[in-house]
């Protein structure tokens, strides 16, 4: 009899652990519930340094994959954040054939089988089935098979809202998944200069449910201006600072459609270079993106806020203006630099060799090794160009006694 109550007071516990999360229609147009009240996802893109997220406002993140589920689940809970779980659904353009029966039904399998494991966890979301699946691709079954996970997940699950991911958005698209896969119950866009078209664009081409911005971010590497030979030019933390605050604003616009956002990438990466992207650099220190998004998050600004550029020269001319340097000159550096709080200031430089290992999607890319590194109290010294020929970069990370300021500059040396 006591096991049998015993059994019985395991199966409620957990039971109860289960908090569900709806979206239900309202009279101004969408809202996702969690627990009975509204929840507004306030996310980051990554599972790393989760209690500073915490602690900065944010009140979610999301994981590409669902490797270390449990684990990461369990960490959630006791940071107080939920999780976005990604299912990794595999890429046409990584050589996975979506018309390939047996393949699609592994992995339907394998997928199945991570729900049953997780599906009442309390930290538990919603459930992301893919990310970028429709990126260079051209067999458009992915969507009826995306569908297909979407209804397992659905049957298994039905206290979890299911999306998919897109690279951003085109109406081809939206007409596609309407068809195919109707049964997601809404979308997850990434975005990064095109955020402003979203909204409206998701309207106009005729999708009817709600929306998440998945990633967002400064000026993706493929968009931004490049020099003559065709080196992207990567905006200063100051220049992405003004705009992540209008982003994170274009997104919290919509309040019909859009429930919420994850800002990518919570943690550090090499991806084009080693700043582009991370909201960390690799030192662990933070720039003035994250004061951007502690104020939006939590609706203070921080203390100690990090110091800013406004502008910097090799040679008086700006990543804007394609520097060409001749091999073992000396290059005269003019860095532009500020701090609200007053603090002293340090100049750490490095150049960089262009990085050739550049990828797709966010897939790994290599670091280039540096060559020169050097620290300065001053703004404006001179450094010796490299003796070989070839694209560079010349970064400079501007540090306070805690948070940091970055910018760089393509150049070539003849």
């Amino acid at each position: 009899m006591r096991l049998i109550l015993l059994f019985l007071f395991i199966q409620s516990f957990c039971f109860a652990q289960v908090i569900p999360v709806e979206i239900v229609k309202t009279e101004n147009g969408f809202e996702l519930i969690r627990e009975g009240k509204p929840y507004y996802v306030k996310g980051v893109g990554g599972s790393v340094e989760l209690d500073k997220a915490k602690a900065y406002g944010a009140n979610s993140f999301r994981t590409w994959s669902s490797e270390n589920a449990m684990e990461i689940l369990d960490q959630a809970q006791s940071e107080g954040l939920t999780v976005c779980m990604g299912l990794w659904a595999q890429h046409e353009r990584h050589g996975f054939d979506w018309s390939n029966e047996l393949a699609v039904k592994l992995q339907l399998e394998s997928f199945a089988k991570v729900v049953d494991e997780i599906k009442d966890h309390p930290a538990l979301l919603m459930w992301a089935v893919g990310n970028e699946v429709d990126l260079f691709y051209s067999n458009f079954d992915v969507w009826k098979h995306i569908n297909d996970i979407t209804l397992m997940i659905q049957d298994k699950d039905p206290h979890h809202p299911v999306i998919t991911v897109t690279a951003g958005l085109d109406v081809a698209e939206i007409k596609l998944i309407n068809k195919y896969a109707p049964a997601l119950d809404m979308i997850g866009i990434n975005t990064y200069g095109g955020i402003g078209f979203i909204s409206q664009g998701l309207r106009n081409f005729g999708w009817k449910k709600p929306y998440l911005i998945t990633e967002w971010g400064p000026n993706g590497h493929w968009e931004s201006p490049t020099t003559s030979w065709g080196t992207p030019i990567e905006q200063t933390s100051t220049e992405k600072a003004t705009s992540y605050n209008e982003r994170y604003d274009i997104i919290s616009a919509d309040t019909e459609m859009c429930l919420g956002s994850y800002v990518f990438l919570w943690g550090f990466k090499q991806e084009t270079t080693s700043s582009w992207y991370g909201l960390f650099l690799k030192d662990g220190s933070e720039t003035g993106v994250m004061d951007v998004l502690i104020e939006k998050w939590s609706g203070k600004k921080p203390q100690n806020l990090a110091p800013g550029i406004n502008s910097f020269t090799i040679n008086g001319k700006n990543a804007y203006e394609s520097v060409t340097i001749k091999e073992k000159s000396t290059m005269s550096i003019a860095v532009d630099a500020f701090d609200l709080n007053e603090d002293d200031l340090s100049y750490h430089f490095e150049i960089v060799p262009e990085s050739t290992d550049t990828k797709a999607g966010g897939d790994f890319e290599k670091t280039p090794e540096s060559v020169y590194k050097k620290i300065f109290v001053k703004s404006d010294p001179s450094i010796k160009a490299p003796f070989k020929k070839g694209k560079y970069r010349l970064f400079v990370v501007v540090k306070d006694k805690e948070k940091s300021a970055t910018a760089n500059i393509p150049f070539l040396i003849e």
